[in-house]
């Protein structure tokens, strides 16, 4: 009896799976066949429909028709389909009846029901209530908006909202391709499933789940949304984990939706060495803006590798410290108010520096404000802003809390020292305002630009904020920071000028003044507070020449020189002046040509300035291109205040910045895409000596239809000396996936320190992807000298299922 019940069951499912595979392969057939007059106009059962019917007529194409009392028949053939659409439906089928009183109809044979929202329904035989809404159907097979499927032997409506299915089977893979039907990689079977619209979600009994049509999982019970329903309360995919410190791990993240623009994530991480971490999640949706914010906490003892014994063997992964409270807090709110005004804030902050490494939680560092700190920097503000087509204005206050490294521990990462909060400035408040005129102003642009900031900083910092001569000699612990405050205001003007030949001629006039007041200087000065100006004005004029020839019908070439010169009265770089926000730069294409290279105002330059460059664009075969720019700049002096002192030997300077002698750094900077397949950029900043003093490479690669690779390249070599304070780095990044059998495939992901000669962190695993369903099972570890355990090395499991869920959550989407 056993063996006949599976046979029958696998001979059904093979039906209602060749039945949707042809609905799903085969499009509709067209009804042609002779028309039918419409019935005379019944009483009045319901409001007009947009389809040009009378209430209460119908409209009925087919090869014969007839009508006894209120009931319309309408018989055809397999090819032929009887055509009727009635009160905003239509239907079709070999055969047809339907009553224009009681509005109930019934379709037999191939019934097609497509209703307005555009939800078809096939089925061997459909009735309809007086709802026009299927009642009772055979054999039915779905195609839902989302491209899944439901098929089911018989289904019944027992109620509005509540519909009944048996022998049910539902996949939301594609189950045909170029080739016909073929098996869906993962499918749910089960003996009975009720459609609940007010739960909004498909409830089964007796489940099978297969993959690539072969039984793998039995559940008593399961349900899913409803595939129409955007949003809904559920489980989602988990997070298996394996860590030498927290042993092993999984987090089971469940999604509550309160209502369409409200909705809490709560994801606790179940740990076999350690406590329970809870991180939890509220989204809600304004009307003017969103709100976001996400937590979690625990109550745990410090653990990694850790030498309690202080004599220097390290012993891995061991609890210390007394058990005490950890959490974090990441928050942000975007609103936009009446007319041009918007408003915003982040709030970040984690109760221990090594937190998010110990307990792995994920997508931490995001840029969710006006303004946002780098890597392991988090950034608490509260900004208001205001932008028109002319203008803009931004007020924004912040503060930051570092989780940097400032000196690796050789023993063990858990002996670490970090940067030290109190080293970074409160920043209250940074005003940035532009305004342009809308007129010319003497045929050019007119722009005005001010900005005013004061930063308030606890704990002295030494370089490279102050200048060599400002340093003490002796210990510096105890000492203030600098308090530095400062407006400015700047006029540019610039206008374009295009000679008969084709040269570009861009004449400028900029011309700026800074107020800076400083407080708590070192006392070697003799005073404390001091305010003092300074100002520069500068003219010049940028060239421009593009050449353009055509070198083949498919191919051209662009030549572009370039030059500026500029004067402007010699810098005032006061050495009082704190060096806040131009500590970095980088020398680009763009950055080259502007009257002020550093990102912020504290540097300045001056002086007679040429800079010259030159751009070549080869364009070939309808998008194939490679481009390579190379340029540099000369001043008339050099200018020894851009040096700072080399961190491992502070008597000793360097040039970070590559615009301290009277000759900058070359630089370089490519692009190329031989084919659609095939894309990289590059850039580089080359000193006088020719050794790369900055570099930047990435290769992208695709090749059949979903291979695909990345290469990236990047060194900074700017600091000459070797120490334990010297950030000098190179890195190299791998990733890619290669498909080798079907939807089986391979992927990688490496990062590489050539600088310590270490692979920090690597990834291989084994991939399975199709349209539907994506698994990658493999092996990772991590070396990174901020975890506090150490190297960290585990089984990965990444897991895409398509309409119940992925391995990842969108914390932006709410729809």
């Amino acid at each position: 009896m056993s063996d006949r019940r599976t046979s029958r069951e696998g001979a059904l499912r093979a039906r209602l799976l060749a039945g949707a595979a042809v609905i799903a392969c085969i499009p509709a057939l067209p009804a042609v066949a002779q028309d039918t007059p419409a019935a005379p106009q019944a009483a009045a059962q319901s409001a007009p429909v947009t389809d040009g019917l009378e209430p209460g007529s119908a409209y009925v194409s087919a090869a014969s028709a007839s009508r006894d009392g209120d009931v319309i028949s309408a018989a055809g053939t397999p090819l032929d389909r009887v055509f009727a659409r009635f009160r905003g439906q239509s239907l079709r089928a070999e055969g047809i009846s339907y009553d224009l009183k009681t509005g109930a109809a019934t379709a037999v044979g191939h019934a097609e029901l497509t209703a307005p929202d555009g939800t078809v329904i096939h089925a061997s035989r459909i009735e309809l209530d007086s709802d026009l809404k299927a009642g009772v159907a055979t054999d039915l097979a779905m195609r839902l908006a989302n491209g899944a499927s439901l098929m089911a032997a018989t289904a019944v409506r027992r109620s509005e909202n509540v519909a009944e299915l048996n022998r049910v089977i539902f996949t939301p893979c594609p189950i045909c391709d170029v080739n016909g039907p073929k098996q869906p990689s993962i499918s749910i079977q089960a003996d009975k499933a009720v459609q609940d619209q007010d739960l909004r979600a498909i409830l089964y009994r007796n489940v099978v789940f297969r993959v690539g049509g072969v039984p793998v999982f039995y559940l008593p019970a399961f349900a899913h949304p409803d595939p129409s329903v955007e949003r809904a309360s559920g489980f989602l995919i988990p997070f298996p984990d394996f860590d030498e410190g927290r042993g092993a791990s999984l987090e089971v993240p469940y999604l509550h939706v309160v209502s369409p623009s409200e909705d809490w994530l709560i994801s606790p991480q179940i740990n076999s060495k350690v406590a329970p971490f809870l991180n939890l999640q509220w989204r809600r949706r304004f009307d003017s803006g969103t709100l976001v914010v996400r937590g979690g906490y625990t109550h745990e003892r410090d653990f990694g590798d850790f030498d309690r014994d202080g004599d220097g063997d390290t012993e891995s992964n061991v609890r210390f410290g007394d058990r005490t409270n950890r959490s974090y807090l990441l928050a942000h709110g975007k609103f936009d108010l009446q007319g041009p005004w918007r408003w915003g804030f982040t709030a970040e902050r984690a109760s221990d520096k090594t937190l998010f490494d110990r307990y792995n939680i994920r997508d931490t560092y995001q840029d969710n404000g006006l303004y946002y700190g780098d890597r392991r920097r988090l950034i608490s503000q509260i900004y208001v802003e205001r932008q028109t087509q002319r203008s803009y204005l931004s007020v924004a206050t912040f503060a930051m809390q570092s989780l940097r490294v400032a000196q690796f521990d050789p023993v063990t990462p858990a002996l670490n020292i970090f940067e030290d909060d109190k080293t970074l400035p409160l920043v209250a408040p940074l005003i940035d305002a532009r305004w342009e005129a809308q007129d010319p102003i003497f045929g050019g642009r007119l722009r005005l630009r001010g900005s005013a900031v004061a930063l308030f900083r606890d704990a002295y910092v030494g370089s490279p904020i102050l200048p060599p001569e400002l340093i003490p000699p002796g210990p510096t612990a105890g000492l203030p920071g600098v308090d530095s405050r400062r407006v400015t205001g700047q006029v540019d003007w610039r206008r374009t000028l295009i000679s008969p030949m084709g040269v570009r001629w861009e004449p400028f006039v900029d011309a700026r003044l800074d107020v800076y007041s400083v407080s708590d200087l070192p006392p070697m000065l003799g005073v404390d507070t001091d305010a003092f100006t300074r100002g520069r004005a500068s003219a010049g004029v940028d060239v421009s020449y593009p050449l353009y020839r055509r070198l083949s019908a498919d191919a051209d070439l662009i030549l572009e020189p370039m030059a500026q010169l500029s004067v402007s009265n010699d810098a005032d770089l006061d050495r009082r002046i704190p060096n806040e926000d131009s500590q970095t730069l980088e020398l680009d294409h763009v950055s080259l040509f502007r009257m002020d290279r550093f990102p912020g105002y504290d540097l300045m330059e001056g002086g007679l300035r040429f800079t010259a460059g030159a751009r070549a664009t080869l364009r070939w075969d309808a998008g194939r291109s490679a481009s390579l720019f190379i340029g540099r700049s000369i001043r008339a002096d050099d200018q020894n205040e851009f040096r700072t002192p080399v961190p491992d030997d502070p008597t000793r300077l360097y040039d970070p910045s590559g615009l301290a002698d009277r000759t900058s750094d070359w630089v370089v900077q490519a692009t190329f895409s031989p084919s659609d397949r095939i894309r990289g950029w590059a850039h580089a900043t080359i000193d006088p000596n020719g050794d790369v003093r900055r570099g930047e490479t990435t290769v992208d690669g695709r090749w059949g239809r979903r291979n695909q690779a990345r290469l990236s390249y990047i060194i900074d070599r700017s600091n000459p000396l070797a120490g334990p304070l010297n950030r000098n780095y190179e890195f190299v990044q791998l990733s890619g996936q290669q498909f080798v059998y079907g939807n089986w495939g391979v992927a990688v992901n490496g990062f590489a320190d050539l600088e310590r000669d270490l692979i920090t962190r690597s990834e291989v695993g084994l991939l399975f992807d199709d349209d539907c369903f994506r698994v990658e099972l493999g092996w990772r570890r991590d070396n990174t000298r901020v975890r506090p355990t150490g190297p960290s090395e585990g089984v990965y499991i990444r897991l895409n299922l398509a309409t119940f869920g992925g391995s990842g959550y969108d914390r932006s989407d709410m729809r």
